[in-house]
């Protein structure tokens, strides 16, 4: 394994769970917090790599935000010996980890997102597939015949046209979607807002991954496990690594939905939807 820059590392130590090891009390900063700091070290001339050297508080003495402390960073940046055991685990498992600094790092998220982009995301796969082109094929868990038959001939079409499915990975319209794409020789990025880690060595998945047809991503750390804020959060990445997007199926309400909402009022791509 190559060994990471320091830029890289801050970022990781800045915005990375890394496990039971850490300490519950100092959380990693959210995109959006991170992006805040982000901008700051930008506009001081400071790279995220100036913080592991000379003296932290005169970098950082005209730093001043309620939530992103100089004391949560500096608590935040001395777990390096949690990430690197957990760096060298996840290798082991052929999980990559791509930040904001990396130029294999998704244009598309970057330019739609600016600096509330994620700033690690982590994989299994392909990480070309990320700045390919595609569209975005979401819906609902929950769906009835016509709602398969739907899914997948839209992914079947879109492995034709030489397209890439983006979607979220969850069982019913997402999952349809891309597992049609790849039986006819297509591609697919899942965007996963949790267990990475398991879904990489999934039999239904592994063979594509190895092929280089499919990349399983996420925002999370590999080991997160469900919950409704990160599947809510990871929509707006679907939608922001594709040229279109359509949605299967979605009630009125819930993650789909929501999801919809949001690219709507943000503008990312435009959107069609086979029925509501």
């Amino acid at each position: 394994m190559k060994p990471f820059s320091k830029d890289k590392q801050v970022i990781l130590l800045l915005s990375t769970y890394f496990g039971d090891s850490d300490n519950p009390d100092v959380k990693p900063l959210t995109p959006t917090e991170y992006g805040r700091f982000a901008d700051w070290l930008l506009y001081n001339n400071l790279r995220p790599g100036d913080l592991l050297s000379g003296k932290l508080d005169n970098k950082l003495k005209d730093w001043s935000d309620k939530k992103v402390t100089i004391s949560r960073l500096q608590q935040l940046l001395t777990r390096g010996a949690s990430m690197s055991l957990s760096i060298e685990k996840w290798d082991r498992m052929s999980i990559w980890i791509l930040t904001r600094n990396d130029p294999e790092y998704p244009v598309k998220l970057k330019k739609r997102l600016s600096s509330v982009a994620p700033p690690v995301i982590f994989g299994s796969g392909n990480m070309k597939l990320l700045n390919s082109k595609g569209v975005a094929v979401v819906g609902s868990r929950k769906i009835e015949n016509e709602d398969i038959d739907y899914s997948k001939n839209l992914g079947i079409h879109l492995s034709v046209n030489n397209l890439t499915v983006f979607s979220g990975g969850a069982k019913g319209v997402d999952e349809t979607a891309m597992i049609a794409a790849l039986e006819n020789d297509g591609t697919a990025v899942g965007v996963l807002a949790d267990s990475l880690k398991q879904r990489t060595i999934s039999k239904r998945y592994r063979q594509y991954i190895m092929d280089g047809k499919l990349v399983l991503s996420s925002p999370f750390y590999p080991g997160a496990g469900f919950n409704i804020g990160n599947a809510m959060a990871r929509n707006k990445y679907i939608y922001c690594l594709s040229e279109a997007a359509v949605v299967v199926h979605s009630g009125l309400k819930g993650g789909t939905w929501s999801g919809a909402i949001e690219n709507l009022k943000k503008g990312w791509v435009q959107i069609g939807r086979a029925h509501v």
